[in-house]
């Protein structure tokens, strides 16, 4: 579990996204964490202490002079011995009270005596002027430079009626953004292009040549860069998948189509990670009208030829990113595995066997540079994603 062990105090304000953070609440405490919800009065306006506490197991505060601490300093003793404070929604009123020190009630007392060392996070949520307003611009701002960081927000429909941002993330984008707080940065500052998923290529407009790849793996990489600080641009074959929080994503169909898209972003990327199951051939004669079967012994006679290779175009380059480049085997992959890494000329080459792998949850990987090979044991796919982004950037 991402959180597992973790201890969050999640900060309710009021705001009509309150409704959000009961499964925002569900999803932390599945993800492993204990979470110790604290209210304002504003924020039981929209949801109840009461549903709070069953979806957190924990009792709620909602009063600075709450007695049921010993001590009868819930501000210091709530922010003592946990790993992270969470304020969602964040109204505008309570970005101000953390840019200006205010401590009028637990919350906002709680946040100013918290420990420095111990992340703060917070998630706007507000109408769009609200948003866009100088004030609170002028706040966001100081909030990042006393090192609160801001999660979104996004810009879209809002309750009011509006549309623009403001929105606050979903929960799901919201668990994202805690989990990745507890990654180190290995990669900021760093690039990273990726392809990931199966491509399609058409033998007529309803008909094609395809494979069992799900974009599993090449999704968890790329969840597993952000987190680690890079600017994430995702290549993607067509997939079910929802895009990691934060990571660029282009769709393309074709192989061809996936070349041209790496090869115009390519330039400026720091490292390159070849994951997509791509199509080594596709269809000459695709005809342009559906296909029809004619007579009982009709069967279309189908030409094939080569696909451009894009993990070799890339290594090839002049001013190269750093390549890693992915092989699914269906046999004798320590052989083939490095064999194909010195063909296409990448540093390093990430091998499993495609078959027992393909849309499942998790992997088991072998890592192929010039000093070896290495095994990365069975796990979650993207546990191993993380193992692998620490491999990578430990090499550049």
């Amino acid at each position: 579990m991402d959180l597992a062990g973790k201890r969050i105090v999640l900060g309710m304000t009021g705001g009509i996204a309150c409704y959000k953070i009961a499964e925002f609440t569900r999803l932390l405490t599945k993800a492993g964490a204990s979470v110790q919800v604290v209210m304002t009065q504003a924020a039981t306006k929209f949801i109840t202490p009461v549903t709070m506490q069953a979806l957190s197991g924990h009792p709620v505060y909602t009063d600075q002079w709450d007695a049921r601490i010993d001590n009868n300093m819930p501000h210091i003793d709530l922010s003592r011995e946990v790993d992270a404070i969470v304020i969602a929604p964040c109204s505008a009123d309570f970005m101000f009270k953390l840019a200006h020190g205010a401590c009028d009630d637990l919350l906002s007392t709680l946040c100013v005596a918290r420990p420095m060392t111990l992340p703060l996070l917070v998630a706007p949520a507000m109408n769009v002027e609200m948003w866009q307003n100088a004030a609170t611009q002028r706040n966001a701002a100081q909030l990042r430079t006393d090192g609160i960081a801001i999660l979104g927000p996004d810009a879209g429909e809002q309750a009011c009626g509006e549309i623009g941002m403001g929105r606050m993330l979903e929960p799901e984008q919201l668990l994202e953004e805690v989990i990745a707080s507890f990654h180190r940065k290995i990669l900021a500052g760093k690039r990273v292009l990726l392809t990931a998923g199966p491509t399609f290529e058409p033998i007529d407009p309803v008909r094609g040549i395809t494979n069992l790849s799900s974009g599993k793996m090449g999704y968890a990489i790329a969840r597993a860069a952000r987190e680690a600080g890079a600017e994430v641009t995702l290549v993607s074959g067509p997939t079910a998948l929802t895009t990691p929080y934060g990571v660029h994503r282009i769709n393309v169909q074709t192989a061809q189509q996936m070349h041209d898209v790496v090869l115009s972003h390519v330039d400026g990327q720091d490292v390159f990670v070849a994951v997509a199951a791509v199509a080594d051939w596709r269809v000459k004669n695709a005809s342009k009208q559906k296909l029809k079967k004619t007579g009982e012994h009709d069967i279309p006679h189908l030409e094939f030829e080569q696909n451009p290779d894009i993990l070799a175009s890339v290594a090839a380059l002049p001013a190269k990113p750093y390549c890693v480049g992915f092989a699914a085997e269906s046999e004798n992959l320590l052989r083939y595995g490095e064999e194909k890494r010195q063909k296409k000329g990448v540093p390093l080459l990430v091998g499993n066997i495609g078959h027992q792998t393909f849309g499942k949850d998790e992997n088991e990987l072998v890592l192929f540079d010039d000093k070896g090979n290495k095994r990365l044991p069975r796990a979650d796919k993207q546990d191993l994603a993380r193992q692998l982004i620490a491999e990578i950037a430990a090499r550049i």
